[in-house]
């Protein structure tokens, strides 16, 4: 079964309740074979569904449907998704998955529940004396750089130990382990694979960092064959994007 062929991808705009409804349970049973596949429990793997350009609709149409957590890419779109994920309760939680940018960086620290794209010791200088009140250290993982081309984001692979080792040393983030994309048009498996190695290398320095944020739409029964524990699933769940506002 295909999660994309369970409905056309036509942009939701207007939020028809029963094909989104179609496309997450197709989603969902597809990380569940993957899961089956691997030998894994699916309970253990966590589908963050990308709401980027769609309207604050969506966001309550997914809530209804049981969707507790949310990614966004830039700010300040990530900004106002999150007020309304966090006005909806419940549990949900909004994730910023986008590069972030240092002078953007303590706005983004006050409202995410989590940000996945660390990838330099300037972000983390930038988030030392971010200050969340009682919701305490900002959940972080590492953005690792697989083909080595920094550019688009990611700490290169040899370097990924001592950049956990700097945000192990703030008490304003709680390092939870690494994220990833794999790089066009590479085998997929062994990217993940790559990521699911330095992850363990992170692990001896901080056993509970065990997050492996990697797979998306086309991508993410690969992420789950090596251990991916978070996906980040935008247009088989969402259609595709409208354009940007």
């Amino acid at each position: 079964m295909s999660a994309d062929a369970s409905a056309p991808l036509e942009p939701a705009a207007t939020v028809d309740p029963d094909v989104l409804r179609g496309r997450l349970e197709a989603v969902r049973a597809e990380i569940d074979e993957a899961a089956a596949a691997a030998g894994r429990d699916p309970a253990g793997i966590t589908c963050i569904v990308i709401t980027k350009f769609h309207p604050l609709e969506l966001v309550d149409a997914l809530h209804g449907l049981g969707v507790r957590d949310f990614g966004e890419n830039r700010h300040p779109e990530s900004r106002d998704k999150a007020a309304r994920v966090h006005e909806l309760g419940d549990g949900a939680r909004l994730h910023f998955v986008g590069q972030l940018q240092r002078n953007k960086a303590r706005q983004v620290g006050r409202y995410a529940d989590a940000v996945h794209s660390i990838d330099r010791p300037e972000l983390v200088e930038a988030l030392a004396t971010l200050d969340r009140g009682e919701r305490g250290p900002l959940d972080a993982t590492l953005q690792l750089s697989l083909d080595g081309d920094t550019a688009r984001g990611g700490v290169p692979l040899d370097a990924a130990e001592a950049l956990a080792e700097r945000v192990l040393e703030t008490p304003s983030l709680r390092l939870r382990g690494v994220m990833a994309v794999a790089p066009i048009g590479a085998d997929t498996d062994r990217a993940f694979a790559e990521v699911r190695a330095v992850s363990e290398r992170i692990r001896r320095l901080a056993p509970d960092a065990d997050w492996i944020s990697a797979g998306m739409s086309h991508d993410f029964r690969s992420a789950v064959s090596q251990g991916a524990t978070h996906l980040r699933i935008g247009t088989a769940i969402t259609g595709n994007r409208p354009s940007a506002p």
